[in-house]
């Protein structure tokens, strides 16, 4: 959808809701003007924010959607996520006790999805749920992604013949400054739901006590590109440390 297909859109939803641009802007948070320019197509001008607030206002939601050349963006970023998988896939050869599966379909009750690892200790029941991020957009649905499949791992497991005691979650997140960005500007939220770090999730992953919620930062190694879409030229020196 081009700019002036958007403000068509956002003028037909404001009319048939029944609200002047007057309204919408009060309800927004912003100025009519700034409601009429949006109307108009002209969103040079607009913050994502403000776009983000007037449509919802006359109750839609506006999703980016980022294209270039193609189809080869999504081959891109599929790339950088099965180059995370396969970094943790050898992590957990170095875990005998663990048994690692990746990407685990699952349909229960209507509930489709798949998730990215899951990983089975035998000696103390611990299943864990892996979630691979190469980039974050939307926290709350990225969070309650997880929390989903969390809440089916246990039947999806017992479905593999491994009855768990436990069911944990860690959320991998590729190492970059603007996934480190806005992590930190929801710090409060995301650790709220998911206290541990990588530190704790190794230890954890050693001996695998109670359960653990974690997220933590996954940096390629020095030999390869980042995992995160944004690159950031370096000197030469020290890598640094695969999770965080």
């Amino acid at each position: 959808m081009d700019d002036k297909a958007l403000g068509r859109a956002l003028r037909a939803l404001r009319v048939r809701k029944r609200l002047r641009q007057k309204d919408v802007a009060e309800i927004a948070q912003t100025s009519q003007q700034t409601v009429s320019r949006m109307e108009s197509g002209l969103l040079d001008g607009a913050t994502i924010g403000a776009l983000r607030a007037v449509a919802e206002a006359v109750g839609a939601r506006v999703a980016l959607d980022v294209r270039w050349q193609g189809a080869d963006l999504d081959r891109l970023l599929g790339a950088r996520h099965s180059a995370m998988h396969e970094f943790l896939a050898t992590m957990f050869t170095g875990l005998p006790a663990w048994v690692a599966q990746p990407e685990v379909s699952f349909a229960v009750f209507g509930e489709r999805g798949v998730i990215d690892i899951l990983a089975w200790h035998a000696p103390t029941r611990s299943l864990l749920v892996i979630e691979i991020k190469t980039e974050l957009a939307d926290m709350q649905a990225t969070l309650g992604t997880l929390d989903r499949k969390v809440r089916l791992a246990a039947g999806i497991a017992r479905e593999r013949g491994w009855n768990p005691a436990t069911v944990s979650a860690w959320l991998v997140i590729a190492e970059s400054s603007t996934n480190r960005a806005r992590v930190d500007a929801h710090r409060t939220f995301l650790r709220a739901a998911l206290p541990a770090d990588g530190s704790s999730l190794r230890a954890w992953l050693r001996e695998p006590i109670g359960t653990i919620k974690a997220l933590s930062f996954l940096a390629a190694p020095s030999s390869r590109r980042s995992f995160a879409q944004t690159h950031r030229v370096r000197r030469t020196g020290s890598p640094e440390p695969p999770m965080t």
